[in-house]
């Protein structure tokens, strides 16, 4: 079983700690480490591989969501730019990544922050120092939901 079909079954038994809200076609959840604060996942609710591969109205359905999802992200955590990823090279399962980005957020290397977000240290990305506390992530999840239940 893939990595996010496990944190879907995470959701699903209501053990996932990052869990945001279901939607239609699929989970928005915050991501583990949050060096971009209110980096967000929406994950689609079956395993497909490729966005490709979705009926043309279910995919129009899941893109619709997916963008205001971003919306939401935006509103919420104070994005100058979003930066959107639907890689799966790691993960073969579709989901986009939702990285709400602000100048100076990548200064720290060189880059101004002007770069994509995989210009950032991995090992910095993904430190333990950038996992939030219960609290924290408890206040992240409650901004979050308030700017999707306001968008649907």
């Amino acid at each position: 079983m893939c990595i996010v079909c496990k944190r879907i079954n995470m959701i699903k038994q209501n053990t996932n700690p990052f869990f945001v809200k279901e939607l239609e076609t699929g989970y928005v959840v915050l991501g583990d480490n949050q060096h971009f604060k209110g980096y967000t996942l929406f994950l689609y609710k079956e395993h497909v591989n490729e966005l490709f591969e979705l009926e043309p109205s279910v995919k129009a359905k899941y893109l619709e969501e997916m963008t205001m999802v971003a919306e939401a992200v935006h509103k919420a955590f104070g994005a100058e730019k979003m930066n959107y990823e639907c890689l799966g090279n790691g993960d073969a399962h579709l989901h986009w990544h939702l990285f709400p980005r602000r100048a100076g957020d990548i200064d720290d290397y060189g880059n101004h922050g002007k770069g994509p977000v995989w210009w950032y240290p991995m090992e910095k990305m993904y430190s333990d120092d950038n996992v939030p506390d219960k609290e924290e992530l408890e206040m992240m999840k409650e901004k979050l939901l308030h700017e999707l239940e306001a968008l649907q």
